[in-house]
């Protein structure tokens, strides 16, 4: 790794490296919660306006760049990240308590998404070209040239997220998608993240002068307390938000967003529980089987997933009642293991006593006793429908391995649970060819709630593909009609111009008559390569 790679405490701020003097902060060993080194300098105020005055002068150069070199930029971050090699790793894991093998999948995860929308630059479907020729002869009223096309809105604000260190932070997919799109990034630093940050954020800085891009392309502020993420959501240079984290942090941004003289969006992944409905055919063949895996799927990176499976909904009987010991034998092994951050462990500790103590709850089972001072202990409770459906406490997310069964006398106390839920980002159905009719009469009430429906399997896992959608209604996010995983993920930073009877060499080349980007385009309606 050459001197340009090294965790040196400093802000990224266009080509600059330099460190900030409004204080000190240090991330924070997971395990331990010791401090780790080095010390990091904060941004201030002159720092923040820097990296957005930058990101404002960029946002034309860059947006009309040919899509390949912004394509190539995109495909040279990937490797970038490849070619920090262990350096990464080992920071991440100490910052994390993730085990290596994750963030390596992670890595590669991100790397993934970054060659993604590579590709969908190339392929030019996102400019979204409409092409509506002139019609002089048209009675009574001629029609005009009408062309239109997608920019970017401009520059972006990102937050990295608490527990994806690199997929959902300084280069994951907020990022990706918004400088596909064209737009310049000013990223802030997870707190608890500062040294991986830094690594990937030279990375980024790295690929932009290697493929030469515009100064203010990307930035890299870090900072202590609130002001400085409701300084960035506020700058007048600043067009959008992306946000993966909770819905206090998430609204908050929102509320600061609205409040601007120009109001801007705000794109937040914020809380989820992710219903499982086991449905009776499925859960009388392989019930076991399914609470194995369910407990593997809530114990999976200690629950800090924003889709864990945090309730479970099934009919009253003896196959429910097999799944239920059959979970709590399975739990009852499962190792307490490392939380990301001090505080999300305190919040996890605090989320399980309040569900414990809501009348109604039981305590199924609960993992083995933790070992470290940060270590959560997976727990499972059961509660009734009615009992549910009375106290909207129920409904609040833990963060953390921790999940509650839902007994229901039948399947229209099923339905009612189904209708009672707050958007969701997922849904998972345990089905089998028996349980036809009820996943029929499911579907169109898990339409309207989630982003994201299952069969047979579990929500923990989201690929990166064109067709995924990583969303879904308040207050899973704060907009149901966006994914923040997926090629879709660019339509967050993009609004559509159109072009009224401008002359052809004035016009974008997506929509020159000769078409020399080569791509599809809808023309009187018709989807045509011309």
């Amino acid at each position: 790794m050459n001197d340009t790679m090294q965790i040196l405490g400093e802000l990224i701020i266009g080509h600059e490296a330099r460190r900030g003097t409004g204080g000190e902060l240090h991330a924070l060993a997971a395990a331990s919660g010791e401090q780790l080194e080095p010390a990091f300098g904060a941004a201030t105020q002159d720092d923040l306006d820097r990296a957005c005055a930058l990101a404002e002068a960029a946002f034309d150069p860059f947006r009309q760049l040919p899509d390949e070199r912004r394509a190539a930029f995109l495909e040279r971050i990937a490797q970038g990240l490849v070619d920090l090699g262990d350096t990464l790793i080992e920071r991440a894991q100490l910052e994390s308590g993730l085990p290596k093998a994750r963030l390596e999948g992670e890595r590669m995860r991100t790397a993934g998404q970054l060659r993604l929308f590579a590709s969908l630059v190339r392929d030019g479907r996102w400019h979204g070209a409409v092409i509506d020729p002139a019609q002089p002869e048209r009675t009574p009223l001629p029609r005009p040239d009408l062309r239109q096309r997608r920019i970017g809105l401009g520059p972006v604000a990102v937050f990295g997220a608490s527990n994806f260190p690199l997929a959902f932070s300084v280069a994951g997919g907020d990022t990706a998608s918004a400088l596909a799109a064209g737009c310049p990034v000013v990223a802030k630093a997870h707190p608890a993240h500062l040294g991986t940050s830094e690594l990937v954020a030279r990375a980024v800085q790295q690929a932009a002068r290697d493929t030469g891009m515009p100064e203010g392309v990307f930035s890299l502020v870090v900072g202590d307390g609130n002001w400085i993420g409701e300084a960035l959501v506020s700058h007048p240079a600043i067009q959008a938000v992306g946000f993966t984290g909770s819905r206090q942090g998430g609204l908050a941004l929102q509320r600061i967003a609205q409040a601007r003289r120009e109001p801007i969006p705000v794109y937040a992944e914020m809380s989820s529980i992710n219903p499982v409905f086991l449905l009776p055919a499925a859960l009388d063949a392989r019930g076991e089987q399914i609470a194995r895996d369910f407990v593997d799927s809530l114990v999976l990176g200690a629950g800090q997933f924003c889709t864990n499976p945090g309730i479970v909904v099934g009919l009253k009987g003896a196959a429910l009642d097999a799944f239920c010991t059959t979970a709590s034998a399975a739990l009852a092994a499962k190792a307490a293991t490392t939380m990301l951050t001090p505080g999300i462990h305190r919040a996890y500790g605090a989320g399980v006593e309040r569900l414990r103590a809501l009348p109604g709850v039981t305590r199924l089972a609960e993992g083995q006793p933790a070992q470290g001072r940060h270590d959560a202990q997976p727990a499972l409770f059961r509660t009734d429908a009615l009992a549910f459906l009375a106290d909207p406490r129920m409904e609040d997310e833990i963060f953390g391995p921790s999940s509650l069964v839902v007994v229901c006398d039948d399947l229209a106390e099923v339905h009612a649970v189904a209708r009672h839920l707050s958007g969701q980002l997922t849904a998972t159905l345990q089905y089998d060819a028996g349980d036809r009719e009820s996943a029929r009469q499911l579907l169109p009430t898990l339409e309207r709630k989630v982003g994201r429906i299952l069969f047979n399997g579990f929500p923990t896992g989201v690929e990166v593909s064109y067709a995924m959608v990583h969303g879904g209604p308040f207050p899973a996010t704060s907009d149901s009609r966006t994914t923040s995983v997926g090629a879709a993920a660019i339509d967050r930073f993009l609004r559509p111009v159109c072009y009224q009877a401008v002359p052809d060499d004035l016009l974008p080349e997506a929509l020159q008559e000769r078409n020399p980007l080569g791509i599809w385009r809808l023309r009187d309606g018709q989807l045509v390569k011309g």
